[in-house]
């Protein structure tokens, strides 16, 4: 007498998830796009190092703006917003977020994924995990490094100013979170995805941004920059740098926004590799 065989469980959307986090992972971090924006992201410790070595060739007169002398703690607040915030997260999220789809219908090999026994929206919730991952390894080590040379400068103390370095760490990888998720809708939407990336992290943010009215709130950065925790210098010349930070929502408001942001855009993301027929281009 033959027993009946089990069927066996279909994988969940989790557990799916997970095993593409873990082939995905390994292929980012050696890809030539991280050789690439890992250099991208060494080139603010650079900069660090030369301030460094500047301020203790003349430490009296490097760190002034305007005349009035600038602490290590101010300049590295500046960095974080003028380089991570509003050029390295942006450019990350870009060329990693309308990749995690693009990439595998161009090098033909989404039907492969697809045809694995596991929910289609796995493969996204996957790579994208994969994508925060990476990005974090490549992002968040070049922030410490550029805390520890840039703060002690001028004055600037490491353990006051520490719990600032953890709001930063934090805000950070809310904005690869943000700007990942977006641009992965993006990317599973449309065919050339990376020009419309680009577009809108480099044209219609940094533009809407500069005049006041509701179209700030249609981008990723309004809301990622309310949550710089630095008090900048009252400087002129900085003023001006920073007036696109003005009538900036609350912290709740963009923590809430952000996580909105987040939500939707991996839905919609999942629904069209749920739904969307890839054709492949011979």
């Amino acid at each position: 007498m033959t027993m009946p065989a089990t069927a066996r469980p279909r994988p969940t959307l989790a557990g799916s998830s997970l095993r593409i986090l873990e082939l995905s992972l390994g292929q980012m971090l050696w890809s030539r796009r991280s050789i690439f924006l890992g250099l991208l992201t060494a080139s603010p410790v650079v900069l660090a190092a030369v301030i460094r070595l500047v301020w203790l060739t003349a430490p009296a007169s490097s760190l002034r703006i305007n005349g009035a002398s600038v602490s290590g703690t101010a300049i590295f607040g500046m960095m974080i917003w003028l380089m991570y915030i509003r050029f390295i997260v942006p450019v990350l999220g870009v060329f990693y977020g309308t990749a995690l789809i693009a990439d595998e219908v161009d090098d033909k090999t989404v039907t492969y994924l697809f045809t694995r026994p596991i929910p289609r929206g796995a493969v996204l919730f996957g790579k994208y995990l994969a994508y925060l991952a990476c990005t974090t390894l490549l992002i968040l080590p070049s922030i410490v490094v550029v805390y520890f040379l840039i703060v002690p400068l001028n004055g600037g103390s490491i353990g006051a100013s520490f719990p600032a370095l953890l709001a930063d760490l934090g805000m950070v990888t809310l904005g690869l979170a943000g700007y990942g998720a977006l641009f992965a809708a993006v990317g599973a939407w449309l065919k050339r995805p990376l020009l419309v990336g680009l577009a809108f992290a480099f044209g219609w943010e940094p533009g809407v941004l500069l005049f006041p009215g509701y179209l700030r709130q249609l981008t990723v950065a309004y809301y990622v920059q309310a949550l710089v925790p630095h008090a900048m210098p009252d400087d002129g010349a900085i003023n001006v740098l920073l007036q696109a930070l003005q009538e900036m929502p609350s912290v709740p408001v963009s923590l809430v926004s952000l996580a909105a942001i987040i939500g939707v855009s991996l839905w919609v993301a999942a629904r069209a590799v749920e739904t969307r027929e890839y054709v492949l281009e011979q």
